[in-house]
C-alpha cells in the first residue's frame, strides 16, 4: 500500500496520530489524560476520516487510544466553558465526524485499549470490527445523562442501529457501565485481546477482512442506511434537540 497520503498527515498536531503498520493506517487519539473530545479534536478526526475516504486504504483502517484510555468521550469541562454558538458547533460537528467515520469503506476495526465512555463508546460503535482489552476493570457505557451532556443526534442513530433497545434502554437511562465481557456477550464487542496485542490483533483482524473481495459492497448492504442516516443528518446541519446544549 502507499504511504498514507500527506493530506491526512498535515491534520496531525499532536491530538490524532497516523501511522502505517504494515499495510494498515492505524489512528491513534492521543490527547492526556483519557483523550476526551473537545472541539479541535472532533474537527480534526472529522477532517482525518474525510481525507481517508477519498483516499481508500485498501487494507483497511484501525482506531486506537494512545496511553491507557481509548476515550472518555466528550470533554465535559471543555464543553461547559463554551459559549452558545461554540457549543451547538461542536454538537453538529460531532454528527459530522461520525459521518465522516461512517462513510469509510474499507474495514474499520477498533482498538479499544482502554476505557470507552459516551462519544468514545460511540466511535466504537462506528467501527465494523470489534477488538476490546480483556480487562474486568476497564469501564465501558453512555454515561451522558449522569455527564450533563445529551446525544447529539448522529450519536443517536448510531446507538439505535447498533444497540438492542433493551440494552440501550438500560444503558443510557441508568449510565450504566459494563465491561468488556458483558459486552461480548451482547454481540457488541467481537473479540477480547491481551491490551500489550491489541493493535497488533486489530491490524491482523482489518487485513482479515479487506481480504475478501466482496467486502466494501457488503458493509454497503449491511451498513450504508446507516451511513447515509447519519450524512443526512450532518447535511441538515441541525439537531432537534440542540436547545438542551444549553
Amino acid at each position: 500500500m502507499p504511504a498514507v497520503s500527506p493530506d491526512v498527515r498535515d491534520e496531525v498536531n499532536g491530538m490524532i496520530l497516523v501511522e502505517e503498520q504494515s499495510d494498515v493506517v492505524v489512528i491513534s487519539l492521543a490527547r492526556p489524560p483519557v483523550n476526551a473530545l473537545d472541539l479541535p479534536m472532533i474537527e480534526q478526526l472529522e477532517s482525518t476520516f474525510e481525507r481517508l475516504a477519498k483516499a481508500v486504504p485498501p487494507t483497511g483502517v484501525v482506531l486506537t487510544g494512545a496511553g491507557s484510555a481509548f476515550s472518555g468521550g466528550v470533554d465535559t469541562k471543555a464543553f461547559v466553558s463554551y459559549g452558545r454558538e461554540e457549543r451547538h458547533r461542536m454538537v453538529l460537528a460531532i454528527t459530522r465526524m461520525t459521518a465522516a467515520i461512517l462513510s469509510l469503506s474499507c474495514p474499520l476495526v477498533a482498538a479499544v485499549n482502554g476505557h470507552a465512555l459516551g462519544g468514545g463508546f460511540v466511535l466504537m460503535l462506528c467501527c465494523d470490527y470489534r477488538l476490546v482489552a480483556d480487562d474486568g476493570a476497564l469501564r465501558l457505557g453512555l454515561t451522558e445523562a449522569r455527564a450533563g451532556v445529551p446525544f447529539p443526534a448522529g450519536p443517536v442513530a448510531i446507538m439505535k442501529h447498533e444497540i438492542s433497545m433493551g440494552l440501550l434502554r438500560q444503558m443510557t437511562l441508568s449510565s450504566r457501565v459494563v465491561s468488556p465481557q458483558d459486552l461480548a456477550q451482547h454481540g457488541l464487542v467481537d473479540a477480547l485481546a491481551s491490551k500489550e496485542h491489541i493493535v497488533e490483533k486489530a491490524v491482523a483482524a482489518a487485513r482479515e477482512l479487506a481480504s475478501q473481495p466482496a467486502f466494501a459492497v457488503v458493509k454497503k448492504q449491511v451498513r450504508g442506511s446507516l451511513a447515509a442516516e447519519v450524512q443526512a443528518l450532518a447535511v441538515a446541519a441541525t439537531d432537534p434537540f440542540l436547545g438542551s446544549f444549553g
